[in-house]
């Protein structure tokens, strides 16, 4: 399991601290790695930038993806995920503080495979991170990777 990797996209460096220690409370010992706004997520996704030597079979198992992103928000780097071969079957979970229909409605017409509301108290958002790494990192069977 240790050997899958997570993707963190989130700008706000309280919300990451929470995440990771979640995570780690929760024993998800996967890969983390964290990036904080939209554009650097996609030089990480698409090897470019300072990421360009970066091995591109090397994908995450699960994205975790704010909405609310310096430079390019989370809908258009889901947007890109999904219009790119390489990964547009890759799991993206919204995590995010909205709870705005809109935000729900464009996230899962964009692609989102799941929506879920950050919770302000943190023995809730430790249960939901427990959930999120069980679930995304254990028990779906993730498609195979991508063949060039």
């Amino acid at each position: 399991m240790e050997d899958k990797m997570m993707l963190i996209v989130e700008d706000n460096p309280d919300d990451e601290a929470l995440t990771l220690r979640a995570l780690k409370k929760n024993n998800i010992g996967n890969r983390l790695v964290v990036v904080r706004d939209g554009a650097e997520a996609l030089d990480f996704l698409f090897c470019t930038g300072t990421y360009s030597d970066r091995d591109a079979h090397d994908l995450p198992q699960t994205i975790l993806l704010d909405l609310k992103l310096p430079k390019i928000d989370g809908l258009e780097v889901l947007k890109h995920i999904r219009a790119n071969e390489r990964t547009s079957l890759l799991p993206v979970v919204i995590l995010t503080s909205s709870k705005e229909e809109q935000d729900i409605m464009q996230s899962y017409k964009n692609g989102a495979n799941s929506y879920v509301r950050k919770p302000v108290n943190f023995n809730e958002f430790l249960e939901a991170a427990r959930q999120l790494g069980l679930y995304w990192l254990v028990l779906n069977e993730a498609p195979p990777p991508y063949k060039d």
